[in-house]
């Protein structure tokens, strides 16, 4: 085991859970393939990076993340009103469809559908855990250091 701690320069390998303030698991990989980062890479979202920093190996740890430290806040100007007629007419549309949509600069852009009728579609545009409090639970595999050559 090392004493290396997570933080910038290093390599980490680790299990996690998301889980929402009612208790419910919206994304675990505990059980599956453990995830590999290199810190400071963007892969982590900056709240959980700073809630990891100074763990080494081996350590487990439960951390509740803030909106703003995690998916952000909820921002009612990412919910849109389109046109039905700008939507295929051979979609089954519902509430909570996921569609894809495509940016200024075309980088993929999800949706969910909140609420239609046969004039308008109602698209939510924000992360579906923003506004939301997380707790993150972690378990630190392996932290290595960044080797550059």
């Amino acid at each position: 085991m090392s004493d290396l701690t997570v933080g910038p320069g290093t390599r980490v390998t680790l299990h996690f859970s998301l889980s929402l303030e009612d208790g419910t698991e919206v994304d675990s990989n505990y059980g599956g393939e453990p995830a590999s980062f290199d810190f400071g890479d963007g892969n982590l979202l900056p709240g959980f990076e700073e809630a990891i920093i100074g763990l080494r190996e081996g350590d487990k740890a439960v951390v509740e993340i803030l909106p703003e430290q995690g998916f952000g806040a909820h921002n009612p100007t990412n919910i849109q009103v389109l046109k039905r007629g700008d939507f295929p007419a051979d979609i089954a549309m519902h509430e909570g469809l996921v569609i894809s949509f495509q940016d200024a600069g075309s980088n993929e852009l999800p949706g969910v559908v909140t609420d239609y009728d046969e004039e308008s579609v109602t698209v939510d545009f924000n992360h579906p855990l923003a506004g939301r409090v997380i707790s993150f639970s972690v378990q630190i595999l392996q932290v290595n250091p960044i080797i550059t050559h």
